[in-house]
């Protein structure tokens, strides 16, 4: 049976620890990385970043994804940012080669490589590796989409919860993707998600996983729930200022686009996609669109929490913010 590569993290133990800033949507990355790379330049260095985002990667996704302005971009590098045109994919265990080669040639060139963001699969896949699930079947895929479109994903997640309650606990009934992924695994293997995970434990990269000592984790978590909520609902109403909608068109009006695509299913753009078909209405779409950047920052958060060794600091605490700045700034001179 056809499987997912294995991806075996192989890195120089004379390299120093590789930065990564991770944390739930809205905790404020891309601020802690851009101030980290400011001062990088004060003291004669260059830093590099690489984006840990599964939305940032495609082009076109600008307004929705908080993409880093072109100033941002002009200002610091960034790679693995609108490499991909919408109607593509990339997995994980692409995510996991690309950032160990660019670790390897942004060294080569004397500069210094940080890795940003909060997509918790591609941190699995980089720094634990991926068990050996079976590849995506698109018979199958395409039969549990229309399932899940004429029965309601909520039943998917039931049927799901009959023949691997494990993985069901751990998602949402709304979280389609995911839901698909678990059924589809099943289906393939003859075995639940949650069961394949459990034969490679030191892969599964939660659960209580230790960080290697190749990776220097700072997690910005903000300990103020309702805030980081008031936040995200201001964030995405500026958006939809900025443009958002419109943006959704042009992605809307490409014939080889639709809901199904990995790019579309990116919080945001999957609600307004559905806007713009008319299952919604606008007050709708907004409502949808919160619930599910809150249940995105929610995932995040558990995934972290489980992480054992993480440096921990909360965004929202001036003084812990600068904490967090000094103790990247330190691993500049290791």
């Amino acid at each position: 049976m056809p499987t997912e590569p294995h991806i075996q993290p192989t890195h120089a133990t004379s390299s120093p620890a590789t930065l990564c800033i991770v944390g739930p949507t809205g905790a404020g990355k891309t601020h802690l990385a851009m101030s980290l790379a400011e001062h990088a330049k004060l003291i004669g260095l260059t830093v590099e970043l690489i984006s840990m985002d599964s939305a940032l990667v495609y082009r076109g996704l600008n307004i929705g994804s908080a993409k880093p302005t072109k100033a941002e971009q002009a200002a610091v590098t960034h790679h693995l940012i609108d490499i991909l045109d919408p109607t593509d994919t990339y997995s994980a265990a692409r995510f996991a080669n690309d950032t160990k080669c660019l670790c390897e040639a942004i060294r080569a060139r004397g500069h210094i490589p940080v890795v940003v963001g909060g997509t918790m699969l591609y941190w699995r896949a980089w720094a634990h590796g991926l068990s050996s699930l079976p590849i995506a079947n698109r018979a199958i895929r395409v039969r549990l989409d229309q399932a899940g479109k004429t029965l309601g994903w909520p039943a998917m997640h039931i049927k799901l919860a009959q023949v691997d309650p494990i993985t069901a606990a751990r998602l949402m009934p709304n979280d389609s993707q995911r839901i698909q992924r678990a059924l589809e695994v099943y289906e393939i293997s003859g075995k639940p998600m949650s069961t394949l995970l459990a034969q490679s434990p030191s892969e599964d990269g939660r659960a209580g996983s230790a960080i290697p000592a190749w990776i220097n984790l700072v997690s910005l978590e903000p300990s103020d729930r309702s805030r980081l909520h008031q936040n995200l609902e201001e964030r995405f109403d500026a958006m939809l200022a900025q443009g958002l909608i419109e943006e959704v068109k042009k992605l809307h009006k490409n014939p080889a686009l639709h809901a199904d695509l990995p790019a579309i299913r990116s919080v945001g753009y999957r609600q307004i996609w559905e806007y713009l078909e008319g299952k919604t209405n606008l007050e709708q779409m907004r409502y949808k669109a919160l619930a599910a950047t809150r249940q995105l920052g929610k995932r995040q958060l558990t995934w972290l929490r489980a992480i054992a060794g993480r440096n921990t600091f909360d965004p929202f605490s001036p003084t812990e913010f600068q904490a967090a700045l000094e103790h990247c700034k330190q691993s500049l001179v290791k």
